[in-house]
């Protein structure tokens, strides 16, 4: 039993907050590039926002000053906790039910934003590249009225937390989602077989370029 509760925490930390606080290099004329930024337990998609429109991503319109978006997925009420306990990685890990996005905008190299975090780049053509964004804006879950969106301010950076879709859980969390957005954008990545960051990282480092190791 207490070795299941150790799992569960670690993966409910998987989720939680960078032990740290994102340049992305394109490969050709028409390549766009992200990053994957794995932060120890945690991991999120990089993109630079002026790849992205505002009809492919709405949430855009709430960072005018930034340069790049780090973007990540995982349980509402354990990913926002200014600091999460057991209970909580307990009741995210297996009785989650709602899930939010963190959005965070910056300028600057990513490997200097994170400056502790392991960091790959990965070059998109154009189809790819909206295809991982097309599976990122699905993953809103948007409304109408305000309160229902559900705009929290972020962890750090210009960003904020956003209601999202889908139900965290023990074997989906984090790093599961970024590995079924590189899965969407048609990458050699296979989601059943990510779990931990260290999963996703193995995978990654297939086809990415690693700009930077973690510290």
């Amino acid at each position: 039993m207490s070795r299941l509760i150790l799992l569960i925490g670690l993966m409910a930390l998987a989720c939680a907050k960078p032990m740290t606080e994102p340049r992305i290099h394109a490969e050709g004329a028409r390549a766009k590039s992200v990053a994957i930024a794995i932060h120890g337990w945690h991991s999120g998609i990089v993109v630079k926002k002026s790849d992205i429109s505002v009809d492919s991503l709405p949430e855009i319109k709430d960072f005018s000053g930034a340069e790049y978006l780090e973007i990540g997925w995982g349980d509402r009420e354990y990913y926002q906790a200014p600091d999460p306990g057991w209970g909580l990685a307990l009741k995210a890990a297996l009785w989650s039910s709602r899930s939010v996005l963190h959005l965070a905008g910056f300028t600057g190299a990513v490997e200097k934003f994170f400056p502790a975090s392991e960091i790959y780049g990965i070059a998109l053509s154009d189809d790819e590249f909206q295809r991982l964004i097309g599976f990122i804006s699905d993953t809103f879950a948007r409304s109408d009225d305000p309160a229902l969106q559900g705009v929290q301010p972020g962890l750090y950076g210009t960003g904020g937390f956003y209601s999202a879709k889908g139900r965290f859980h023990l074997f989906r969390n984090c790093n599961t989602w970024v590995a079924e957005a590189l899965h969407a954008a048609g990458l050699p990545v296979s989601p059943a077989h990510v779990v931990t960051a260290g999963n996703l990282s193995h995978q990654v480092r297939a086809f990415g370029i690693l700009i930077k190791s973690g510290s």
